[in-house]
C-alpha cells in the first residue's frame, strides 16, 4: 500500500480529481490541460475584467467538459486608498512625478525611448473589482475560490458558503494560517519563499510543518496544500509526508508550451539557476519573486536602488511599462532583455525544458509514486 496515499484521497474525493496537484497560472489553457490530466486547474483572475474572466471561464467550461477547477481572486487586505473609495484616476495622481522620471531614466539608460504620453496600469491590486470579478466566477462551475494577501473580504467567505464553494486563503506564516482557519476558510495553502510571485521570508519546509502544528493546536482540520518552489513530484511527495494533503504549484507551468510566458523570459528561465531570482517590490510594490535584472536591481533601496511606491501604485506605474520591455525583448533588444523579469520561484534552477502541461502532471505522478516507493522501502520489516 502507498503510505501517502491515505493523506491525500480525502481531498482527491473533496475536489473530484484523481491527484492532488493544484495548479496556478493565468493561462486558461494550462488550467485546463491540468484540470483535464487529473489535477486541479486555478485561473489566476485579477488582470481580467468581468466581462474577460466571463469569456475566459466560458472557454475553460467547453475545454474541461465538467472536470473541476477554480478561480484566484487578489483582494489584499491592505493597500494605498483602502476605505476612500477613490478612481483609478485618483490613484493615479498619487504616484509623484520623480518615480515617473526614474523610469523613463531607467528605459533612457537601456537603449529604449521613453513613451511621449505616459500610460498606466489599472489598479488591479488594490481589491476594488474583486466583488464583480467573484460575481462573474459564481456564474460558472467553479470548485474553489482561492485569494491571497489578506483574510478574505467577508463578501467572498459569504458567497462561498451560499454557493457551495470552497474558499482557500495563501499564508506565509503561521499565525497567519491561525487568522484565516479562524475566519472559516475552507483551505489553507502554505507558502514558503521559495515561490514565486507575492511570499513572506520563511522556507516551504519550515512553514508548511509550523502551519500543520498551528491548525492541529487550534483542534481545527482545516486541510494544508504546500507551496513554494514545488516543482516537481518527490517534492510534493516530501511535503505529504510532513502532512500536507497536497501542492499547490504555479513557476513550473510558465515553460509549458501552453503557458502565455514572453518568449525571451521562457528562455531566461529555461538558463536561470535557483540563485537567480530575488524577492523584490519593484513590480507591485509588496515583495515577490522574480528573475533578478537589472528592473529589480533598480528598486532595491539597500543595494542602491529606489524604494518603491506602494501597492497598487507601484503596479500602476510599472506594468504597461514591463509589458513593452517584454515586446523588444522577444525582437531582440539588448536594453529590453537586461531588464526584463517574471515572477517565478527558486524551483526554476529545476526547470530547464519546455513541455507540454499534460506532460508535467504525468512527471510529477510518476515522481511521485517512485518517491513514495522509496519511502515505503526505507521503512523496516
Amino acid at each position: 500500500m502507498n503510505i501517502l496515499a491515505h493523506v491525500t484521497s480525502n481531498i482527491c474525493e473533496q475536489f473530484g480529481i484523481d491527484f492532488p496537484l493544484f495548479a496556478f497560472s493565468h493561462c486558461r489553457d494550462v488550467v485546463a490541460a491540468v484540470t483535464n490530466a487529473g489535477g486541479f486547474g486555478v485561473l489566476g483572475a485579477t488582470a481580467y475584467t468581468p466581462t474577460q474572466l466571463d469569456q475566459e471561464l466560458s472557454w475553460i467550461d467547453d475545454a474541461v467538459g465538467g472536470k473541476p477547477y477554480g478561480v484566484d481572486l487578489i483582494v489584499p487586505a491592505k493597500f494605498e486608498g483602502k476605505g476612500e473609495k477613490l478612481s483609478t484616476d485618483d490613484l493615479a495622481q498619487r504616484i509623484p512625478q520623480d518615480y515617473r522620471d526614474l523610469v523613463d531614466e531607467l528605459l533612457t539608460a537601456h537603449g529604449i525611448e521613453p513613451e511621449p504620453k505616459r500610460r498606466l496600469g489599472s489598479a488591479l491590486l488594490s481589491g476594488n473589482t474583486g466583488h464583480e470579478l467573484l460575481d462573474v466566477a459564481l456564474t460558472h462551475p467553479v470548485k474553489l475560490i482561492a485569494n491571497a494577501l489578506g483574510v478574505p473580504p467577508d463578501y467572498m467567505m459569504e458567497a462561498g458558503r451560499e454557493h457551495g464553494v470552497r474558499v482557500a486563503a495563501l499564508v506565509g506564516a503561521k499565525e497567519h494560517a491561525v487568522k484565516q482557519v479562524a475566519a472559516g476558510v475552507d483551505l489553507i495553502v502554505a507558502q514558503g519563499t521559495e515561490a514565486g510571485g507575492h511570499c513572506g521570508e520563511v522556507s516551504t519546509l519550515v512553514v508548511v510543518p509550523e502551519v500543520l502544528a498551528a491548525i492541529e493546536e487550534m483542534g481545527a482540520a482545516t486541510p494544508v496544500l504546500a507551496a513554494g518552489g514545488i516543482v516537481t513530484g518527490r517534492q510534493m511527495a516530501g511535503m505529504v509526508a510532513m502532512g500536507a494533503a497536497g501542492a499547490w504549484t504555479g513557476s513550473v507551468w510558465l515553460t509549458t508550451e501552453e503557458a502565455e510566458t514572453a518568449p525571451h523570459t521562457v528562455a531566461k528561465m529555461l538558463a536561470a539557476t535557483s540563485r537567480d531570482t530575488v524577492r523584490s517590490a519593484g513590480r507591485t510594490g509588496k515583495p515577490s519573486r522574480q528573475l533578478v535584472s537589472d528592473w529589480t536591481d533598480a528598486w532595491t533601496p539597500n543595494a542602491g536602488g529606489h524604494q518603491p511606491l506602494p501597492l497598487p501604485l507601484q503596479s500602476m506605474l510599472c506594468e504597461p511599462v514591463i509589458r513593452r520591455i517584454d515586446v523588444l525583448a522577444s525582437q531582440g533588444h539588448e536594453g529590453a532583455q537586461a531588464l526584463a523579469t517574471y515572477f517565478v520561484g527558486q524551483g526554476v534552477g529545476l526547470m530547464n525544458k519546455v513541455k507540454p502541461a499534460r506532460e508535467v502532471v504525468r512527471e510529477f505522478i510518476e515522481d511521485y509514486l517512485a518517491a513514495a516507493e522509496r519511502l515505503n522501502n526505507s521503512l523496516p520489516g
